[in-house]
């Protein structure tokens, strides 16, 4: 964990110990418990929007995000928050020997104004940049309509250099292919044309 915070630092101590003492105090107030349970998000989980099942080529661990079944009307700020560690402690359950990373593919297929949420973007991108650094190792943006690029535009700036290296929009023509570069067939969704059906996060 602390080579994690250094890597995000680029390896400044004063920096990285910032950052850390940041994620610990960040920690112990927003989870004091120590684990997020099913019964604290029951909106976000009835939406069944995160899945998480098989490992790409480099043995990282894939989840699958689906953006137009998010519902900001219909749950909380801290309730999500609460169901994006829900998500990263499933990550880090699931992750192997050797490595530190997960990839993710972020489906957009039908997404509409009812489904922006700024707050919650944000509120992710800070949780995973500044709680869980050096954790993300990929993330394919699919099945993108034009109109989303409206909300990205205001979330882009907000990103750190390093994590936008790790942001791929794939053209739908391109996907499956695209997919198979990084992941086996066998570790695919079968929703993407693999082999492995989807599983939400609560039963992964």
């Amino acid at each position: 964990m602390l080579r994690r915070f250094l890597r995000a630092r680029e390896m400044d101590i004063e920096k990285a110990s910032a950052l850390f003492l940041k994620y610990l105090s960040w920690r112990h107030s927003f989870i004091p418990s120590g684990s997020i349970l099913d019964a604290d998000i029951p909106n976000e989980l009835a939406q069944q929007k995160l899945y998480m099942q098989g490992h790409d080529k480099q043995n990282r661990p894939i989840v699958v995000a689906y953006g137009a079944k998010h519902k900001p009307q219909k749950s909380t700020l801290e309730e999500l928050k609460r169901m994006y560690l829900l998500g990263l402690s499933g990550v880090e359950c699931r992750l192997p020997a050797g490595q530190e990373k997960f990839m993710a593919i972020a489906d957009l297929q039908g997404w509409g104004y009812t489904n922006s949420d700024i707050r919650g973007y944000l509120a992710a991108l800070s949780i995973l940049q500044d709680c869980y650094p050096e954790r993300l190792g990929k993330v394919f943006m699919v099945h993108s309509p034009y109109i989303f690029m409206t909300a990205w535009k205001v979330i882009y700036p907000f990103i750190d250099p390093k994590t936008k290296k790790k942001i791929v929009f794939v053209e739908n023509k391109n996907l499956r292919d695209t997919f198979l570069e990084d992941i086996d067939e066998s570790q695919l969704p079968d929703v993407y044309g693999g082999m492995l059906p989807l599983v939400p996060i609560q039963d992964a």
